[in-house]
């Protein structure tokens, strides 16, 4: 009877995660491929911005400095929920009001480009730190070789900067991409169907909780383990031609 009892059980789970209904596999799948639009935008616009940030703070006047440190500071002591809910609501009034004072009329965001967006500016005050500390790894010799050749500062990030700092960078960069992943998450509370607004849902529907918030724990798992795999390929790339750290401490 038990056996009998879990058979019938497991076929109901796999029942409910069918792809076509009155299974939801189809609505899993598709809040799975929105929350990684928007890890995906919400990464390149963080790495966007922390590359800017990150010069800006090695190489800028000291008010950009400043103003810079009060972003990275905010940013990174506000909880996440708390940003998303100040950038989503407040910001997107603000932006109305301005219009509507000028003769504008309102705009309406869409849930992509506001996820994007919210989850870009936390993402860029996180990589503004890990491409400084990269930039600050690079041997300055090599940076005062490459004035010495009298390369303009342009030239100089994008032939040995940026490559030089890339294996520093690339494991704080991973750690990013993954938190990106599980923050689309956050954007639940607004109502923007993603994966676990997805779930919640299909969950609260057909009562299954364990059965859907395992499968979307299980598909968290699969893109952290491909991410993992990616980013560990990335870096071996990017360290190639360098001394092994495992045969060094040999």
């Amino acid at each position: 009877m038990p056996a009998l009892a879990f058979a019938l059980d497991l076929a109901t789970s796999l029942d409910l995660l069918a792809y076509s209904p009155p299974g939801w596999g189809a609505n899993l799948l598709r809040g799975l491929a929105n929350s990684l639009k928007i890890a995906f935008g919400a990464f390149g616009l963080g790495l966007l911005i922390g590359i800017a940030g990150a010069y800006g703070k090695l190489y800028g006047g000291p008010v950009l400095r400043d103003l810079l440190a009060v972003y990275t500071t905010v940013v990174r002591a506000v909880p996440e929920l708390v940003l998303i809910l100040i950038l989503y609501f407040a910001v997107t009034d603000a932006v109305n009001q301005l219009l509507v004072a000028l003769g504008q009329p309102r705009i309406q965001l869409s849930g992509l480009v506001a996820g994007i967006a919210v989850l870009g500016v936390v993402q860029g005050a996180y990589a503004t730190e890990v491409l400084r500390g990269a930039i600050q790894a690079v041997p300055p010799g090599q940076i005062e070789a490459a004035r010495a050749y009298g390369m303009p500062p342009v030239m100089l990030a994008r032939r040995v900067t940026l490559p030089a700092m890339l294996p520093f960078a690339i494991p704080g960069l991973a750690n990013l991409w993954l938190i990106a992943t599980k923050d689309t998450a956050l954007l639940a509370i607004v109502g923007f169907g993603e994966l676990t607004q997805e779930t919640r849902q299909a969950a609260g529907t057909t009562k299954a909780y364990f059965t859907f918030y395992l499968a979307a724990g299980a598909l968290y798992l699969m893109v952290t383990l491909i991410s993992g795999t990616l980013f560990r390929r990335l870096e071996g790339w990017a360290r190639r031609g360098q001394p092994s750290l495992r045969g060094t401490a040999s």
